[in-house]
């Protein structure tokens, strides 16, 4: 026979199980929205746009950014934890998108987050974006 304990303890590993199950479930089923939303062609369109924009915004403000991406490349090519310490926190890793400017670029200098792509092209973008295009 078990014991109190013992059947309080089972039941907790049961109520743990069920809730691991349910969020599994949940975030599969949220997954499949996404993938869903995301493949529609109106959708695919828009992220073009937002993409071609984004890169031309990008190449314009290439000429005055470009040495904070010098400066940027140079930290990261020696290590240099304090250099890359006052950077913007602007990053969104599945657009391969860093934004190489000071943190508060966008109210002191009046600047939108600006990097290059994950292609080396130079890329300029407002606001967060999202990270599952």
């Amino acid at each position: 026979m078990m014991s109190a304990s013992d059947q309080e303890a089972a039941g907790q590993r049961v109520r743990d199980a069920v809730r691991r199950h349910v969020r599994t479930r949940a975030f599969a089923e949220a997954e499949d929205v996404i993938s869903a939303v995301l493949s529609d062609p109106g959708v695919q369109a828009a992220r073009e746009r937002v993409e071609a924009a984004d890169t031309e915004l990008g190449m314009e403000l290439c000429a005055r950014l470009q040495p904070f991406q010098d400066r940027y490349d140079q930290a990261v090519a020696e290590g240099d934890a304090d250099g890359l310490a006052g950077l913007c926190a602007g990053k969104h890793g599945r657009w391969g998108r860093i934004c190489v400017l000071p943190e508060g670029h966008e109210t002191s200098m009046e600047e939108p987050h600006w990097g290059r792509n994950s292609e080396g092209r130079p890329i300029a973008w407002v606001g967060s974006a999202p990270d599952d295009w």
